[in-house]
């Protein structure tokens, strides 16, 4: 009879500290949610992601979204701020280390031609390519208070 209790506890205490990592979540294409305006996520290059620090992932379709979102959290609640690299579709990186693209020429999914790039040369090349404004985290903040 003891043996039957172990189990489900096991169970349940395995549940809770998976349920508790702090990391990104695969994001579903064409079947999860944004998280700000509830629009399904499908474009692999502009989609965003947050995490907890008691690591809830919050996906957004577009990184405006969740810059907008962030209006509604205290950042220090926040332990990853990600965001796909526009040359890497699908692909996370680190937002506080991302260049910044705003550009007509390259459309976001909510319309405020905000594009994210792993590295300062790629950002330099689409903005080449497609002109617009460059940025860093900090300024980006500034842009989305």
């Amino acid at each position: 009879m003891k043996r039957r209790l172990y189990f489900p506890i096991l169970v349940l205490m395995l549940m809770g500290i998976n349920g508790c990592n702090v990391g990104p979540k695969p994001v579903q294409y064409g079947t999860d949610g944004c998280h700000y305006c509830s629009m399904t996520i499908v474009d692999r290059q502009h989609a965003a992601q947050l995490v907890t620090t008691k690591g809830k992932a919050f996906k957004f379709d577009a990184i405006e979204c969740m810059m907008h979102h962030l209006q509604e959290l205290d950042q220090e609640d926040v332990a990853m701020f990600l965001v796909t690299d526009y040359d890497k579709p699908g692909e996370l990186i680190d937002a506080t280390a991302a260049i910044y693209l705003i550009s007509s020429g390259i459309p976001s999914p909510m319309g405020e031609y905000l594009t994210a790039f792993a590295d300062q040369k790629a950002a330099q090349q689409a903005q080449s390519a497609h002109e617009g404004e460059l940025l860093g985290w900090q300024e980006l903040l500034l842009r989305f208070p």
